[in-house]
């Protein structure tokens, strides 16, 4: 089963909206098949791994699955139909689809043919590599991952704010990497004003593209992108979707900017609220309707803070780059009122930690996150 998993993780950023799924079939103590889900509306990990074995003759093996077969027809027939019709004997599973057309089907129909089934074998574990997918199904919000690179001593910015760069080209490599298994990159105001952002993701290898093109989020309360910002250029090409704020509906000039704005390609999600913890709840709904999965939140501070305050941060990939700015002014990643009261901080632990030159990555995840 821990093998499975660790296949189901390859999907990572090519499946989405739907599962990361792995599947092992064994056979007399031996590991005869794999197969993951590899592409949303491809075929999925139990299809795959039937087909990976030698002379296609899977009957009487066991299959190790960390998500329920599904049982109806989607992009794809049922994988519960399929692994019946291999001769599979024996179905283990680490983890009940809650997928209202699943839910149980898929384990119930193998049983009703004869088939033997397990359930609930490293559940936990399983659980974490499909908490984006079962955090969408339960709550209707995609999975939200804060992102920053800060100095050793907790600064995103000099005093006279200089921030480019804190970290080294192999770390902002890697952040192209996350931007493109995401799908939404949000970033506030602020950030668009100060950096011209194109927040798309880049590669060194000119021939290689991004597994999923994200869509740009600008949270939008009192304020519009200029017309000539390099995220509204190019929002004919690359997604752009601005959350607006109420404020900015009840002006005539600004809903005349909108419109223009709308004609250069930019899509609108309206909040109907200028309170920016209300903003992020509101559009994160609409987002999840959207069958966005992940959500990254690049900044800037306010947004970041604004994120937490509505504790809606699941995941954080910090940078911390060989840099001291010291002083007391120089901002640090949250902005925001902060916390008073170190009971009332949200916790969370660490996923995985590494190096990367002279830069290192953390990836925390919220202890409270569904």
């Amino acid at each position: 089963m821990r093998r499975a998993i660790e296949l189901a993780q390859l999907g990572e950023g090519d499946v989405e909206p739907n599962p990361m799924v792995g599947c092992v079939l064994v056979r007399d103590g031996e590991i005869i098949g794999e197969g993951f889900h590899q592409r949303f509306g491809g075929a999925h990990a139990e299809i795959e791994a039937i087909r990976s074995v030698a002379r296609g003759d899977a009957s009487g093996a066991t299959a190790y699955v960390s998500l329920e077969p599904c049982c109806h027809h989607g992009k794809t027939p049922p994988c519960s139909e399929a692994l019946i019709r291999a001769g599979i004997t024996r179905v283990v599973v680490a983890l009940t689809d809650p997928f209202s057309k699943v839910a149980g089907g898929g384990l119930k129909q193998l049983r009703d043919a004869g088939v033997e089934v397990t359930s609930g074998v490293l559940e936990d574990e399983a659980a974490v590599t499909c908490a984006p997918y079962l955090k969408l199904l339960r709550t209707g919000k995609p999975w939200v991952i804060a992102k920053w690179a800060m100095t050793m001593d907790g600064r995103i910015a000099t005093t006279a704010g200089e921030s480019q760069w804190i970290t080294g080209e192999a770390a902002r490599a890697d952040v192209h990497h996350l931007r493109s298994r995401v799908d939404g990159i949000a970033v506030g105001m602020g950030t668009v004003i100060t950096d011209d952002p194109m927040l798309n993701a880049r590669s060194s290898d000119p021939s290689a593209s991004p597994a999923r093109i994200a869509t740009r989020l600008v949270f939008c309360r009192h304020r519009l992108p200029p017309e000539n910002s390099r995220l509204v250029t190019t929002a004919s090409q690359i997604p752009l979707t601005l959350v607006i704020g109420r404020d900015l509906l009840s002006r005539g000039e600004a809903r005349q900017q909108l419109d223009r704005l709308r004609i250069l390609g930019a899509n609108v999600i309206e909040t109907n609220t200028d309170d920016e913890v209300q903003m992020v709840r509101a559009a994160l709904l609409q987002m999840g309707a959207l069958r966005m999965t992940n959500v990254m939140v690049e900044g800037g501070g306010e947004l970041i803070a604004s994120f937490f305050s509505a504790g809606q941060i699941d995941e954080c990939h910090v940078y911390i780059g060989p840099l001291a700015f010291g002083g007391r002014d120089a901002p640090g990643p949250i902005g925001g009122a902060g916390i008073a009261r170190l009971p009332d901080s949200p916790r969370f632990q660490i996923m995985s930690l590494e190096q990367i030159q002279d830069d290192v990555k953390v990836v925390y995840r919220c202890s409270e996150s569904p």
